[in-house]
């Protein structure tokens, strides 16, 4: 088990969906999912969240505390060179044979 929230949304998406429909298109597959989507996010109180839905508990947070926590760039390091543009080589990096 890797995570006991995934594992809990994983089974609840197999059981109330995934085990009770026979899907005969993508299309279909995608409408039943987002129909589903929306109960769950939008209906359904949760219990972990003071029995409010998703989107009630989304409105609970501090949209400034959460950005202060966030990197403007993204998480991961910076790059150590610069890369070369589309089209262009950057001779300095490429190996020479002779």
């Amino acid at each position: 088990m890797q995570n006991a929230f995934i594992e809990s949304f994983n089974g609840r998406l197999r059981d109330e969906l995934l085990n009770e429909t026979l899907f005969t298109s993508l299309v279909q597959a995608r409408v039943a999912l987002g129909c589903w989507r929306a109960d769950y996010n939008n209906t359904r109180p949760h219990s972990r969240l003071g029995w409010k839905t998703p989107s009630e508990f989304a409105f609970t947070c501090h949209p400034r505390r959460d950005l202060a926590l966030r990197y403007a760039e993204g998480s991961a390091p910076a790059p150590v060179a610069p890369t070369a543009g589309p089209g262009k080589s950057n001779s300095q990096s490429e190996l020479r044979i002779g």
